[in-house]
């Protein structure tokens, strides 16, 4: 009985104490919140991981390449890197200087690159564009006609690029079958893979391997433009191409930037496609600047021009880049306005 009546009057008194507590004005209840620290702070935990691995894969081998890029790196020193002589600014000096045959043979190259680029993506960009305005139409077979389309960028690389490369043979390639053997368009089989002619190869390559990127990402970019305005626009007499110049291109405007950019990297910095298909030496027709500074790395054992050379790369990447996201930006807030 007296244990009882301990507790209950225990318990009256807790009771108490907590309303007292209420009633009181000067006491103020706690409330457990979560830390402050704790929950700005999860996110970035989260994402430590990944800037960690950025970190290794990408910013680490970069500063080192501008470090190498000050340094008079050889063959004589590659065993231990950090203590080669210092050149200063002497790479950069042999890269730009265009009266030299190693600052003219990038000039040349560079050129070269931008040719190809501006080529590369305008193809890729006008054949994404028709084709996927033409599949906006509902006809019999048209997933399976999609799924074709997408076959070149769902390939690897490597064996998408070594198959064309069989096939540009001279004496067995299937190109040179159709256009010699079956057309007769040529008066004998021409070298696809050296001479003026690689340029051409290499740039059939690079488009039938880009363009279905740029049909992917038009395609999606056409699923937000309303069918009501090309209906209404059909009522007022406008044919297909008026309702492409007056609808879809303007629609797909913020869409159009972001992909001629990516292409423009992509296609600037292309390594794999000329090493796969011409090997160490490229020709002279197709020797583009990503090719080149390798060879000029690799083959001379010159490493420290090389990494002025992908320096000069890297800055003039980012002024390009730079300009365009202003010009675009201001196009964009002129239409807003």
């Amino acid at each position: 009985m007296s244990a009882d009546t301990d507790m209950t009057t225990t318990a009256a008194l807790s009771a108490g104490e907590r309303t007292a507590r209420k009633d009181d004005p000067g006491t103020a209840p706690r409330r457990r919140r979560p830390g402050r620290l704790r929950r700005v702070g999860l996110p970035y935990l989260l994402l430590l991981p990944a800037l960690l691995l950025e970190l290794l894969v990408h910013l680490v081998p970069m500063v080192i390449g501008i470090v190498v890029s000050f340094k008079e790196l050889t063959q004589f020193h590659i065993r231990d890197w950090g203590a080669a002589p210092w050149a200063g600014f002497d790479n950069y000096s042999l890269a730009v200087d265009f009266d030299a045959p190693v600052g003219e043979a990038l000039l040349s190259s560079f050129l070269t690159t931008c040719l190809f680029t501006v080529l590369s993506v305008g193809l890729c960009w006008l054949l994404g564009v028709a084709a996927a305005v033409f599949m906006q139409e509902t006809f019999r077979g048209r997933g399976i006609l999609r799924t074709l389309f997408l076959v070149p960028y769902a390939l690897p690389v490597y064996a998408a690029v070594i198959t064309w490369s069989f096939m540009f043979q001279r004496d067995n390639g299937l190109v040179n079958h159709v256009l010699h053997d079956q057309l007769g368009l040529t008066g004998s089989p021409p070298f696809w893979l050296i001479g003026e002619n690689s340029f051409i190869a290499l740039l059939v390559v690079s488009v039938w391997k880009g363009w279905p990127f740029a049909f992917l990402i038009i395609m999606a970019g056409l699923q937000n433009i309303p069918k009501d305005i090309y209906e209404a626009a059909a009522l007022d007499g406008a044919g297909v191409w008026q309702q492409v110049r007056r609808i879809t291109l303007p629609a797909l405007r913020p869409v159009n930037q972001v992909l001629v950019l990516v292409l423009f990297l992509w296609t600037f910095n292309d390594f794999n496609t000329p090493f796969v298909l011409f090997g160490k030496a490229a020709p002279e027709a197709a020797d583009l600047i990503s090719i080149h500074i390798y060879q000029s790395s690799f083959q001379t054992w010159n490493f420290g021009a090389g990494s002025a050379m992908s320096v000069l790369l890297l800055l003039f990447l980012l002024v390009v880049t730079g300009v365009y996201l202003w010009f675009t930006s201001r196009g964009r807030k002129a239409t807003d306005a």
